[in-house]
């Protein structure tokens, strides 16, 4: 396929040094998916291509790319950086696990659309302060879509019922309400609230939720039962997964 300069803008989120003095480098952009940049030379101490390469670096990049395989970074303009993701241990292993459940969502150079402003929007908040877990529980309900098993949310799996008591059955995809509390063996057995919450930040855009308020006990329930969802429908075996584990333990 023919080569051209192109210019994409968007956040970096992996590096990894690459023979003697190169570096590859994985950037998230909204148009143009996820992609592979090799920086030759970047790690060379005249080379200024490693300083806009740091993860959870943002802005522009032109590339030499084909829209496959390796494209090669030219030069970058506007970069910036998510000061706090990259300083704050326990905010990097939020904002890395979001962006590694989205880089195992799509293949590369797959357009993101909706799914670059929802990462976009979780870093910002994280960055800012905001409820980090909330944050990153907002996005796993809403990358569920992109894994191909979004559930259903609005109404019973069973008979519609839009409103009432709901619980939530992974055998069934989704939402059942309480008229089939009996019947159903496989529901997950949460509290009134807890489906709720998990209702509210599957279905509504991140831009409206605004101050998040959820209680300590309640964050560990929904937790604990999107840990299931995705452990019984995605089968997901990530390292950020297990660091963010491991450092909520201390």
């Amino acid at each position: 396929m023919t080569r051209e300069l192109k210019e994409v803008q968007g956040i970096i989120f992996k590096r990894q040094k690459f023979k003697e003095a190169d570096l590859l480098a994985k950037i998230i952009t909204k148009e143009n998916g996820i992609i592979t940049m090799i920086a030759r030379g970047a790690l060379r101490p005249k080379s200024k291509l490693g300083a806009a390469l740091l993860n959870f670096s943002y802005g522009t990049y032109i590339i030499y790319t084909s829209g496959q395989g390796l494209s090669n970074l030219r030069t970058y303009k506007e970069v910036k950086q998510f000061d706090g993701l990259f300083n704050d241990l326990t905010k990097n292993a939020y904002a890395s696990f979001i962006l590694d459940l989205v880089d195992h969502a799509f293949v590369e150079y797959q357009p993101l659309g909706k799914y670059y402003s929802l990462t976009e929007f979780a870093l910002q908040k994280i960055n800012a302060g905001i409820d980090p877990e909330m944050i990153t529980q907002i996005c796993q309900m809403q990358l569920l879509d992109a894994y191909g098993v979004a559930p259903e949310l609005r109404s019973c799996v069973i008979c519609g019922k839009k409103r009432g008591v709901f619980d939530y059955s992974i055998k069934r995809g989704g939402i059942i309400c309480s008229d089939h509390f009996y019947q159903e063996t496989s529901r997950m057995h949460l509290e009134p609230k807890e489906t709720a919450v998990l209702r509210t930040i599957g279905l509504l855009p991140i831009e409206r939720l605004g101050s998040i308020a959820v209680n300590d006990a309640t964050k560990r329930a929904t937790r604990k039962a999107i840990d299931r969802i995705y452990q019984e429908t995605v089968d997901l075996n990530l390292k950020t997964k297990k660091f963010l584990d491991e450092l909520k333990l201390f």
